[in-house]
C-alpha cells in the first residue's frame, strides 16, 4: 500500500519448536515523512479464549490452579497460578473453544456464554488476542471432575470460591494472572454478583 506507515523488510524464524518466534525487520514512516528501520521479535502462539464462571445464588466463581513454568522462572516459588479457565483456539471459533475448554478443565458443561471483550495481553512481544467470556454455572452442570486432559499433560485443580474471596485474593497477591483479574474486575464493575 502506498500510504501504509509500515513496510515489512524481512521475517526470520528464530524458533518453531513449540510455537513460532520470528524476528521481523521493518521500516516505519515517522511524522516528518522519513523512514527508520527497526527490528523486533514476535512470538506467535495463536489466539486464545478465557472464561469466568459465576453463580448468582451462591455468589461464587470457578477458578483453576496449575503449574506455569514462566511464573516459576520469574519469581513464583511454587510455579502454581490461580487463573480463569482458558485455552488456545484450534480450528474452531472462540465460543466453541471456550465451551470445550470449560468442560475439560472445570468439568462444567455450559451452553450459553457471553463474550464481553477481546484484548492483546502482551502486545510488545506476543501476537495473541484473547477473547473474554463470562457464563453462569450451576451444580447440575457439573458432568465430570475436570482437571484437564492427560494427553496434554494438564494437571488442573478446580477451585470454587466466593466472589468476595476471589477479590481479596487479588489484594493479597494470591491471584496474579492478568486475564483473571480483568474478568473479576469486570464482574465487580458491572455489579454482576
Amino acid at each position: 500500500m502506498q500510504n501504509d506507515p509500515i513496510k515489512i523488510i524481512s521475517t526470520e524464524i528464530l524458533s518453531d519448536n513449540w510455537y513460532t518466534l520470528r524476528k521481523i525487520t521493518y521500516e516505519s514512516r515517522q511524522e516528518d515523512g522519513t523512514w527508520t528501520t527497526q527490528s523486533r521479535e514476535a512470538y506467535d502462539r495463536g489466539n486464545g479464549a478465557t472464561i469466568l464462571l459465576y453463580n448468582l445464588e451462591s455468589k461464587s466463581v470457578i477458578l483453576t490452579k496449575q503449574f506455569r513454568l514462566p511464573t516459576y522462572i520469574n519469581g513464583n516459588p511454587s510455579g502454581m497460578l490461580i487463573e480463569s479457565c482458558a485455552g488456545l483456539l484450534d480450528q474452531d471459533n472462540a465460543e466453541e473453544c471456550i465451551k470445550r475448554e470449560t468442560q475439560e478443565e472445570t468439568g462444567y458443561q455450559i451452553s450459553k456464554v457471553e463474550k464481553i471483550f477481546e484484548a492483546y495481553m502482551s502486545p510488545g512481544s506476543v501476537t495473541e488476542i484473547i477473547h473474554f467470556f463470562i457464563a453462569e454455572y450451576a451444580s447440575d452442570m457439573k458432568v465430570s471432575e475436570g482437571g484437564g486432559l492427560a494427553h496434554e499433560q494438564e494437571n488442573i485443580e478446580v477451585l470454587e470460591v466466593s466472589f468476595e474471596t476471589a477479590l481479596e485474593m487479588i489484594d493479597s497477591n494470591e491471584i496474579k494472572d492478568g486475564k483473571t483479574i480483568m474478568l473479576l474486575q469486570h464482574l465487580r464493575l458491572k455489579h454482576t454478583l
